[in-house]
């Protein structure tokens, strides 16, 4: 989009927010860069010039405004539309991948050389994997400096910098103050808050209804491992470097976010992760203005603007949990679940709430004694023929997945047919078109709605929601009474 500058002007001067995170404009007689709804007076448009994205405006030599905090906008919608390399590879990136793998590590995961990888990111983004990391670790750094009381040392590493000289540079170059004026700065009439945890602000593009997506997480939460508590839902977090617990509360203009960490080198992973489950980088007015086209939806989407698609922090732990609620209630599937995660999931410590144990990881179930499981004998077979692709490597589940690979590798599982793998394809991998017509909800609401309820008509009905079919099954989902479909009180 920062090619159409005429567009981009019109959002500028219109400080449209809708476009934040799509565009960045850098202002040549101050050297700064905004996002497009900054509330300072617009400059003249001789002296703006767009950029796709903040680590491009860093490397061209422009600083972050201080008035609208630029480098904590939303993320570009794109990247979780699309499935191409340049989107996965951003989707890597954002979970920490350049920093604990380097771009070697980026370029084997998603199959290409390193000089490929860096040339596609270079044409689109206007700079490289390493220019678009150290753009995330300067926002790393500046949620640490600003809201612990960690030793600067422990920001920088804690942060993914490899020394104090690169940190403190790159936090002057980026932001035009100290680590030490960041700091003084934000504890200006900060809010005290608990030892030990890190308290964040989630934005997001509005509306964002919270019903749907925090309904959906607690009525399927499970025992020991999810929790809503006290108007948020909590959960535990398997991160790289250790494990954390994050509480997320739905608030009207973003989403509060405490996260306490075993080790904070996993800061950057864990808020992507809390974002991807979320669902927070979405563009609602443009899905929500696709599914308005279809005269049947629009007074759905006109009633609750700005539904999200639940998703997951683990794809793998998704997978084993849409097994176990194959052809099930939602109470049964919880149950089996739990039952997985006290006997094989590794025990934590939560002084805030009642969570108790990790989500077990592909490997500790990898010897599963299939006779344990108070399951049929064919899901059984399917559950354990899943839990050992994940363990060995040849499934692999993820942000970086190619959609459409990933449901073939699926299909060929027994017992995987369409509904598990499209939900799979909906909530772990964040395909934003997968769609489930055999689900039984979905064609008792399209039988209300007049829509057809056969699933092959349904399908060819659905075509014109495209790319956005996973958004219209969660408002089509929206016309049952269930309490997944609203927010806990």
């Amino acid at each position: 989009m920062h090619t159409d500058t005429e567009r981009c002007v019109r959002a500028v001067q219109s400080k449209d927010a809708r476009f934040d995170g799509w565009f960045f404009t850098a202002v040549l007689t101050t050297g700064i860069y905004c996002r497009p709804s900054c509330p300072v007076v617009p400059p003249k448009v001789e002296n703006m010039t767009f950029y796709p994205s903040a680590a491009a405006c860093q490397q061209a030599g422009f600083r972050a405004c201080k008035r609208c905090r630029p480098d904590t906008s939303p993320g570009s919608p794109e990247w979780n539309a699309r499935a191409d390399v340049v989107a996965r590879a951003m989707r890597l990136i954002r979970d920490g991948v350049v920093d604990r793998e380097g771009v070697p590590g980026l370029a084997g995961r998603l199959g290409y050389s390193t000089r490929q990888i860096e040339r596609q990111l270079l044409a689109e983004l206007g700079a490289g994997p390493l220019a678009l990391a150290r753009a995330q670790r300067a926002q790393t750094a500046r949620i640490l400096i600003e809201t612990t009381g960690l030793p600067m040392a422990d920001v920088a590493f804690a942060a993914g910098f490899s020394s104090i000289r690169t940190f403190n540079d790159t936090v002057r170059e980026v932001f035009a103050l100290s680590p030490g004026e960041l700091r003084t700065r934000a504890t200006r009439g900060a809010r005290p808050h608990t030892p030990g945890t890190i308290p964040l602000r989630l934005p997001f593009r509005a509306p964002l209804n919270p019903d749907n997506l925090f309904g959906h997480l607690a009525a399927t939460g499970v025992p020991g491992v999810e929790e809503w508590r006290d108007g948020a839902y909590r959960r535990t977090l398997s991160l790289p470097y250790g494990h954390g617990i994050a509480e997320l509360t739905p608030l009207p203009d973003h989403i509060g976010c405490l996260l306490s960490l075993t080790d904070l080198r996993d800061l950057t992973h864990a808020i992507s992760r809390c974002r991807w489950l979320l669902d927070l980088d979405a563009d609602p007015v443009a899905v929500d203005g696709e599914l308005r086209n279809d005269p049947l939806l629009a007074p759905m989407v006109d009633k609750a603007p700005g539904r999200r698609v639940p998703r997951t922090v683990d794809a793998a732990e998704f997978a084993v949990r849409a097994v176990l609620g194959q052809q099930v209630s939602t109470a049964a599937a919880r149950t089996h679940a739990a039952r997985l995660v006290a006997a094989h999931g590794v025990p934590v410590d939560d002084v805030r709430g009642g969570l108790t144990h990790l989500f077990p990881s592909p490997q500790a179930l990898a010897d599963l004694d299939p006779e344990s499981l108070a399951l049929p004998r064919s899901r059984r077979t399917t559950l354990t023929t899943l839990v050992g692709a994940l363990a060995d490597g040849s499934l692999t589940l993820g942000v970086d997945s190619d959609w459409d690979e990933a449901r073939t590798r699926l299909l060929a599982l027994p017992g995987f047919g369409p509904w598990t793998v499209e939900a799979i394809a909906m909530r772990a991998l964040g395909d934003p078109d997968a769609f489930l017509p055999t689900d039984l909800g979905i064609r008792r609401a399209a039988g209300e709605l007049g829509l057809p309820s056969t699933p092959a008509a349904l399908t060819a009905r659905a075509a014109a929601w495209r790319p956005w079919r996973a958004y219209a099954v969660q408002y089509l989902w929206a016309t049952d009474s269930h309490p997944i479909n609203q927010l806990p009180g």
